[in-house]
């Protein structure tokens, strides 16, 4: 206890930010094991697909289960740095696999469930993956592409049973509650612990290793983003295949000891239930992406209770104006946008106490030096649009990770330069710091000289009532270089024509500077996606 009780000490100093990273560290065995010691501390609350099931896990459970996997891992003769690809659903077992993982040094590689037999074999064959974790819709996607895998080793099931695999409760009933540190390969903070695939919006997806210490960092993203404490009871809502999940499923709620939701949502949205549920479990801190927000404020949210809620978050992509003053008038509480990628922790937030401006993704978090520079590194003018960048210091910031897993050279020379990392993302910064994000490098729309972000269009666009969902690409034009091009799905009661075309131009000339209007529109039955639910402007793009 006492190592945790030193973080949780500096944690308690206003501003601080200097968090030791130990030699040693593994989250399983520093801090779910730790907590598991205390009374009564509950690790997650489990709920089932129609909310008619709730179940209370505590720390105790959770380390003696995840106990048993780590020591079943072992009699399977997994080593240290062997690598797992893990798909479950939001159920305990998850838990309980990635802690396992954790404490017997085995890379667990989390992968959405929307994951095709293709992107299964690509992640199993780049990371050369010894041991698949899955439910059992998967197992006709695994065994379809086996004899493509030559390092697979172990097929693990989990919550079925199927011949050729190893039963996942039968294999931990065979295995002791208890798990000696000393038995397991020790754990240096450098050590890589997990690995996540990027979402591929422009490429195929990169392999991002995290280390121990990675955990450890989170406690920024806990601290101030997230403004969480002992005892809250936090809610994100991700698929546990997504990075978004250790952020907001595991470490940095555990980190300060806060209580967990994990529902076993249906694929499809259903926002009734998520609004009851809010109020039924206690809610204190709640994360949703942006697409939620704006169901949210379709909704008449009169008959819904937010008595428990203190503090609201949303991330994945930027969040438009509209949908943060409908959730304060309802709420009372202000969506807090933060930023951060797969390769970082939380490095930009809207930090509670700080002056929100609604479409800003707020300022750099203490302990970062975020800043929005040209493509040589130097940091540009305020307003003006660069690319967001992590200063590289003598100390490696907490929570950056090194590298890309076994990728081309040129990717990591890519990402590293002129003494920054450099997100791949761009923004403006205005005179008082705050960061406002335009989209991806490769999305800016430059038109008769002017550089145009996509994301102003589109939260523009998202203001009109005709509009369910935008996203705006830059079309090759002879006379402009390239002209505003908006992907529209209309909100129900709208049908497609020329008038509305000219309505919804005309409504963006007068939200925002006139010369950004999109001078094309095409309507659509919905968005290409990729698998954590981003847009894919590169196919829209490919369109034009």
């Amino acid at each position: 206890m006492l190592y945790l009780k030193s973080i949780l000490d500096q944690l308690a100093e206003p501003g601080n930010v200097n968090i030791s990273v130990p030699e040693f560290f593994n989250f399983g065995f520093d801090v779910v094991d730790t907590w598991a010691a205390e009374e009564n501390m509950t690790a997650f609350v489990s709920v089932n697909r129609t909310a008619t099931a709730i179940e209370y896990h505590s720390f105790a459970e959770l380390s003696q289960a995840s106990n048993r996997f780590a020591n079943a891992l072992q009699t399977l003769g997994a080593e240290k740095g062997a690598c797992a690809i893990v798909i479950l659903p939001r159920v305990p077992a998850w838990y309980e696999v990635v802690i396992g993982c954790i404490k017997a040094g085995v890379v667990a590689m989390p992968g959405t469930n929307l994951l095709t037999a293709k992107d299964i074999e690509y992640r199993i064959n780049h990371s050369a993956a010894s041991l698949a974790i899955v439910s059992s819709e998967h197992i006709s996607k695994i065994e379809s592409i086996r004899a493509r895998c030559p390092s697979l080793r172990h097929l693990i099931l989990v919550g079925n049973k199927q011949h050729g695999w190893i039963d996942y409760a039968n294999a931990c009933a065979q295995e002791s509650e208890v798990c000696e540190r000393e038995t397991m390969p020790l754990s240096r903070s450098d050590d890589m612990m997990m690995a996540y695939f990027t979402s591929g919006t422009t490429s195929w997806p990169k392999m991002v290793p995290r280390n121990h210490g990675y955990a450890l960092a989170h406690t920024v993203t806990g601290k101030f983003w997230m403004d969480l404490r002992q005892h809250d009871v936090h809610w994100t809502l991700s698929d546990t295949g997504w990075a978004k999940a250790a952020w907001g499923m595991l470490f940095p709620q555990w980190l300060i000891g806060a209580t967990i939701v994990l529902y076993d949502g249906d694929p499809k949205f259903d926002p009734e239930i998520h609004l009851r549920l809010i109020d039924k479990l206690g809610v204190t801190t709640f994360c949703a992406p942006p697409t939620v927000y704006r169901v949210f404020a379709q909704m008449d949210l009169s008959g819904y209770q937010f008595s428990s809620l203190r503090h609201s978050m949303s991330a994945g992509e930027p969040l438009n104006p509209e949908a943060i003053r409908m959730w304060k008038e309802v709420t009372g509480t202000f969506v807090h946008d933060g930023y951060g990628q797969t390769e970082t922790v939380n490095v930009v937030a809207n930090v509670p106490g700080v002056e929100i401006r609604p479409g800003s993704m707020g300022k750099p978090v203490p302990g970062f030096d975020v800043q929005i520079v040209d493509d040589n590194g130097v940091v540009v003018a305020n307003d003006q649009i660069g690319h967001i960048a992590i200063r590289l210091t003598d100390c490696h910031p907490l929570g950056l990770f090194d590298g890309y897993y076994e990728g081309p050279d040129a990717l990591n020379r890519e990402a590293f330069r002129h003494g920054w990392y450099y997100t791949g993302d761009t923004a403006t910064r205005d005179i008082d710091g705050y960061i406002w994000f335009v989209g991806r490098s490769d999305d800016i729309i430059s038109s008769a000289g002017y550089r145009i972000s996509p994301f102003e269009v589109e939260s523009a666009l998202l203001e009109h009532p005709a509009v369910a969902e935008s996203a705006v690409v830059a079309k090759p034009d002879d006379l402009r270089g390239e002209i505003v091009k908006a992907h529209i799905v209309l909100a129900p009661s709208y049908t497609p024509s020329e008038k509305l075309v000219g309505e919804i131009q005309n409504y963006v000339k007068k939200t925002t500077a006139p010369y950004k209007y999109p001078r094309e529109i095409q309507f659509r039955a919905s968005l290409p996606k990729t698998i954590s639910g981003k847009i894919r402007r590169v196919e829209l793009r490919e369109e034009a």
